[in-house]
């Protein structure tokens, strides 16, 4: 998120792109009303659902899922040829654009509304509302990034921002609205398999560094891994670590683990059944050796897995009976203060952390970090300290535990627009959003904003992809630089060797010793002192990448979906070449949408979503009488004119088909927020499966007031090309009166 919730008010017109945050952010989603009271600001909504934020909206655009990429080339294509785009910005700031102006060529409004099922003046109306109303903010969730072309979405996106000169913008940005209170922080913190903490990468020198930052010794590290070339290597992903149980067995796809399947799962905190594919993660739960589920309720996977033996649950802690630090979707710090004492048997998820690495026996070289002289240390704040020495990648340095409590306790001190701090927080952002480069930097609200000093938490796009490509220089044009910075334009991100150069400064013999080798790994800090007295971003100013030339697509181009309902696109917009040791699982993509004309079987669109009194897989959720009242059952949103040529009525039950053989048995429910060629499934429940009632499953006393048929059974296999997150936004199915 390159701005924030509150940012939001300061724009004058809002595109929203596969997100609903009247039911997802109910609360956030008061700034949005706010915009529109404020500036008139113009919300325009794309999406293949009429949702709530719909209904709030001005203008409302029913696309097929799956065809962001070609609706947001048409909005290009007019915006380019009626010269609205920010050529002075592109000029200084973004590189190959050239390449996205030719392929926007192509898409004609009336080829678009081909493809998107938009219509062209619907098309052009959007966009003449969106280019003429500046600032405009761009607003994403998973409806963009649960598809095989996720990633290409997530930089069609920033590319239309790009264009119109709304990146770095007060009222503009992209901003990807997180599901979680610290979904932000979790990935921050390495939640994923493919780096360290901070987006640190697998390589060796990353490795040395965290080595050297937990005090361990980095020979011991290494002798963890079953060999050595095993730290560098991606692990399994949550949407696919069922693939390397089965290991290619019973037709499934084969994986790439060191020649062993894997044996036990741990999950902590995860609610398991959100995740698509619930019968292969019922046959990986089937076949593990251990299951080990630590949360406040009974994680589901318990009930949907038939495995008896080697099940262990394990009572975690709540939020409320933990404190430490948040992290919110605009990248600001909260600190979440211990209300009581963990319950009964209960223990916080570090305790039993803690335990585990004590009976592994590596407890010792787990906490050496946090711990003082006297061999002590103090839980959640020293970890917190630990985490800001550590973390330069993305500027936690500022993020000591002292100033995360100072601004949690005085949150009334600060504009809630803005973010700026007044009185005794004068001079700070509120949570110190990073990034955050010194013990007293501000934060930084405003992601690429050129028009304040680094100090004041200006800076520009990150260089990360050296100097210059295909002879082209990857640095900001002159005149781009952060507001008073030394460097009238571009220059490279900060290292020992060019500091003295770039900042045009002499370093003492003293700083020469303790300096680090470049600015993310420089634990005395002298790197992002000097180059706040420089006003200059440690990370350099470089241009924002169109065009990417390590990724599949170097520009995001239209690719159907693996299931599309339109056969006579597939051969036109062919799916990726499938993708071996993708996250160490073989993965299928041409081959899996070639294998048949799906939309022959299954005509109809499936699209998952939530409802507001739910969360994630809702197992918390459903186990309240009052809020399992609002949505007693599971349903599917049908419109009546599909439920009639199916002879189905209000209230009937049916079944859903899927392309994999899976099927659930839902209550059918009667809505014009559906068109006739898709239905919705909302993905809050658990307990049935596939028609069968699984609810005596649960221990005595657990059961919810809520339960019924997971969506995620009929998901479609699908996984993004880069990230791999599972295409619940894309998939068909068929459906019948039960």
């Amino acid at each position: 998120m390159t701005n924030s919730l509150g940012d939001i008010q300061n724009a004058k017109a809002i595109i929203i792109f596969g997100a609903n945050p009247a039911v997802n952010h109910p609360v956030g989603f008061g700034h949005f009303l706010k915009a529109k009271e404020r500036n008139n600001a113009q919300m325009i909504v794309v999406d293949p659902v009429y949702t709530k934020t719909a209904a709030k909206a001005d203008y409302f655009c029913q696309i097929r899922p799956g065809t962001d990429i070609p609706f947001m080339y048409g909005m290009l294509n007019i915006i380019f040829k009626n010269g609205w785009a920010n050529e002075s910005f592109i000029k200084d700031r973004v590189y190959g654009m050239e390449l996205i102006k030719e392929e926007a060529k192509k898409w004609t409004p009336e080829k678009v509304a081909d493809v998107t099922g938009v219509p062209a003046d619907k098309l052009i109306q959007i966009t003449t509302v969106y280019a003429k109303n500046s600032p405009g903010t761009l607003i994403w969730a998973m409806g963009l990034t649960q598809h095989t072309i996720g990633s290409s979405n997530t930089r069609m996106a920033p590319i239309l921002q790009l264009a119109l000169g709304n990146m770095g913008k007060a009222g503009g940005g992209t901003n990807i609205l997180r599901g979680h209170d610290n979904v932000q922080g979790a990935t921050d913190m390495c939640c994923l398999s493919h780096t360290l903490p901070g987006y640190y990468g697998l390589g060796d020198g990353s490795w040395k560094y965290f080595a050297q930052q937990w005090k361990v010794d980095y020979g011991w590290l290494t002798r963890q891994f079953q060999s050595p070339e095993w730290m560098n290597k991606n692990g399994f992903t949550l949407a696919r670590w069922w693939a390397g149980v089965l290991d290619g067995k019973n037709g499934n796809d084969k994986s790439h683990n060191g020649k062993t399947s894997l044996k036990a799962l741990f999950v902590m905190g995860n609610g398991i059944t959100s995740v698509a594919q619930q019968a292969k993660i019922k046959e990986g739960l089937d076949n593990l050796e251990l299951l080990v589920l630590a949360d406040p309720f009974v994680n589901e996977a318990a009930v949907l897995t038939d495995k008896q033996d080697d099940v262990f649950l394990l009572p975690a802690a709540t939020q409320f009976e933990t404190s430490g630090s948040v992290t919110a979707t605009n990248r600001s710090v909260q600190w979440r203060t211990q209300v009581v004492e963990p319950l009964f048997e209960s223990k916080p998820d570090q305790e039993i952390l803690f335990e585990f690495a004590k009976r592994l026996g590596f407890y010792d070289e787990y906490t050496a970090a946090m711990k003082d002289s006297s061999g002590k240390f103090t839980w959640p704040e020293d970890a917190t300290r630990e985490i800001a020495r550590t973390l330069k990648t993305i500027g936690l340095t500022g993020w000591t535990p002292e100033r995360i409590k100072k601004h949690t306790k005085n949150w009334h001190m600060f504009d809630q627009v803005s973010l700026r701090g007044y009185g005794e927080m004068k001079g700070e952002y509120y949570g110190l959003p990073w990034p955050c480069w010194t013990e007293n930097h501000g934060g930084s609200p405003l992601l690429y904003n050129t028009n304040l000093s680094v100090k004041d938490g200006g800076m520009g796009f990150r260089n990360r992809f050296g100097l210059e490509h295909d002879g082209v220089s990857q640095l900001a044009g002159k005149g781009s630089a952060p507001k008073n910075s030394k460097v009238d334009g571009g220059y490279p991100e900060i290292t020992r060797d060019n500091i003295e150069e770039v900042l045009n400064i002499k370093l003492t013999a003293d700083e020469k010793k303790r300096i680090g080798k470049n600015w993310k790994v420089d634990t005395s800090n002298i790197i992002a002192e000097k180059c706040m007295e420089a006003g200059i971003a440690p990370y350099g100013n470089a241009r924002a990448r169109a065009r990417v030339w390590t990724f599949p697509d170097e520009i995001p181009m239209h690719r159907e979906p693996l299931h599309s309902p339109r056969q006579d696109l597939v051969k036109k917009y062919p799916a990726y070449a499938d993708k071996a040791n993708h996250y160490r699982v073989d993965t299928q993509y041409i081959s899996k949408q070639s294998e048949q004309n799906w939309s022959k079987d299954f005509p109809i669109n499936l699209v998952t979503g939530r409802l507001v009194n739910m969360n994630g897989a809702g197992m918390e959720n459903r186990a309240s009488k009052y809020l399992a009242a609002l949505s007693p059952e599971m349903f599917c949103d049908i419109n009546p004119e599909l439920a009639g040529q199916l002879g189905i009525r209000d209230g009937d039950m049916i079944w859903i088909h899927a392309p994999e053989g899976t099927k659930i048995k839902v209550k059918a429910k009667y809505s014009f927020a559906v068109s006739p060629d898709r239905v919705f499934l909302p993905f809050h429940f658990a307990g049935h499966f596939q028609g069968e009632d699984i609810s005596h499953k649960y221990p005595q006393g657990t059961k919810p007031y809520a339960i019924g048929e997971s969506a995620n059974t009929v998901t479609n296999y699908g996984y993004d090309i880069i990230t791999q997150i599972p295409e619940t936004k894309g998939g068909l199915c068929r459906i019948e009166r039960a």
